[in-house]
């Protein structure tokens, strides 16, 4: 007989929400919620702040008190059952009399994956899973790619023309998209650990690439530079925010640039090449080890064709204004391009309309799928 799960939908929607404050603020972990339900009121409710901090679960149980004894708990994800830097929340879960423990999705963590869960039900407390658990997948897609991997995950994000274009002919991309797409994509800067972009988009833009309005968020931005030939009075070297800056670069940038870089409190990474380029995945993989754990590739266009064809973007966002540029001006994907059979193949998730374009979200497609 199948599984319904209405009665506890709700509450995990409300987990959720809750976990969804915290994106953006908790590497190396992962966005959590948590709901203590009484009944049919929430008693105590929480979210993860920051590594370091207390878990959602033991935020949620403290707000209920002595009202979790007997008491629902709902979570995002599995309870740790491990020492860290907090204590384990199964511990705070048995110690708080609750009854049953409702989660969202297992610990992605293979050291980990089920062990909290299996402790709580040996305690012979009600223990189920699964419950929304598309959603609370891709919450934690960035935390579980890097947890298993130490490569961050990667949303490239495109704002393009209805022909594909992403700037005209020379250059200018001020605006493609209305103002309801580029609010959306101030969201997206303020749930990812680093903005990406390649050098002509910082020549051309001399964009900033943080999150406006920030709510406590300062996410990284990477440039990727070869040879380090971004000009010195760029914002992202010269704003409150430039320790938060990273230049990747190759063995060819020559050492004076690197220490002029860093003398605006700058970091440079010197990276690998790959064909005469910077290696991504190198990058990806330095970027790993920084912790951080979600990646927002902006563009331009070589920088994309470069992930793309590396088969290193695991997200894809497109949007697409209902205007045409044609001639000359710049491809949203540029480099030697794919021969038909040979060329990349996505799959759509989503297509919704913010304001006047259209949001597409796409996977790449599975092989064989």
């Amino acid at each position: 007989m199948p599984r319904d799960d209405s009665t506890h939908e709700p509450w995990m929607r409300r987990a959720l929400e809750l976990a969804r404050r915290g994106e953006g603020l908790t590497r190396p972990n992962p966005p959590v919620g948590a709901v203590v339900v009484a009944g049919s009121q929430v008693v105590g409710a929480g979210f993860h702040h920051r590594a370091g901090e207390p878990h959602a679960e033991a935020l949620a149980l403290d707000e209920a008190g002595a009202r979790a004894r007997g008491a629902a708990l709902y979570v995002t994800l599995e309870p740790c059952s491990t020492w860290g830097r907090t204590p384990p929340c199964t511990d705070a879960i048995l110690a708080a009399g609750i009854s049953q423990v409702v989660v969202c999705v297992r610990d992605p963590n293979p050291a980990h994956a089920g062990r909290g869960l299996s402790m709580l039900k040996r305690k012979g407390l009600q223990v189920l899973h699964g419950v929304l658990a598309d959603e609370g997948a891709e919450l934690i897609a960035p935390f579980a790619k890097w947890i298993q991997s130490r490569i961050p995950y990667v949303t490239l994000k495109l704002g393009m023309t209805l022909d594909g274009r992403i700037a005209d002919e020379t250059g200018s991309s001020r605006w493609i998209t209305g103002p309801q797409a580029r609010r959306h994509v101030q969201d997206l800067r303020r749930r990812c650990d680093a903005v990406l972009v390649g050098r002509q988009t910082v020549c051309l833009d001399d964009p900033q690439l943080t999150p406006r309005p920030p709510r406590g968020r300062s996410p990284y931005r990477v440039v990727v530079a070869g040879r380090g030939e971004i000009p010195l009075s760029a914002r992202i070297l010269n704003d409150v925010f430039a320790s938060h800056t990273i230049v990747a670069v190759t063995r060819n940038c020559p050492m004076d640039v690197c220490r002029a870089i860093e003398s605006k409190g700058a970091s440079v990474l010197v990276l690998p090449e790959k064909k005469g380029l910077i290696s991504l995945k190198h990058l990806l993989q330095a970027l790993g080890k920084l912790s951080l754990l979600h990646v927002l590739c902006e563009g331009g266009g070589e920088l994309a064709a470069g992930l793309i064809a590396d088969g290193l973007v695991d997200d894809y966002l497109f949007f697409v204004s209902p205007c045409l540029l044609g001639g000359r001006a710049r491809n949203a994907v540029a480099g030697a391009g794919w021969k038909l059979g040979k060329n990349p193949q996505l799959v759509y998730r989503r297509v919704e309309k913010v304001g006047r374009d259209l949001l597409i979200r796409a996977a790449p497609a599975m092989e064989g799928g």
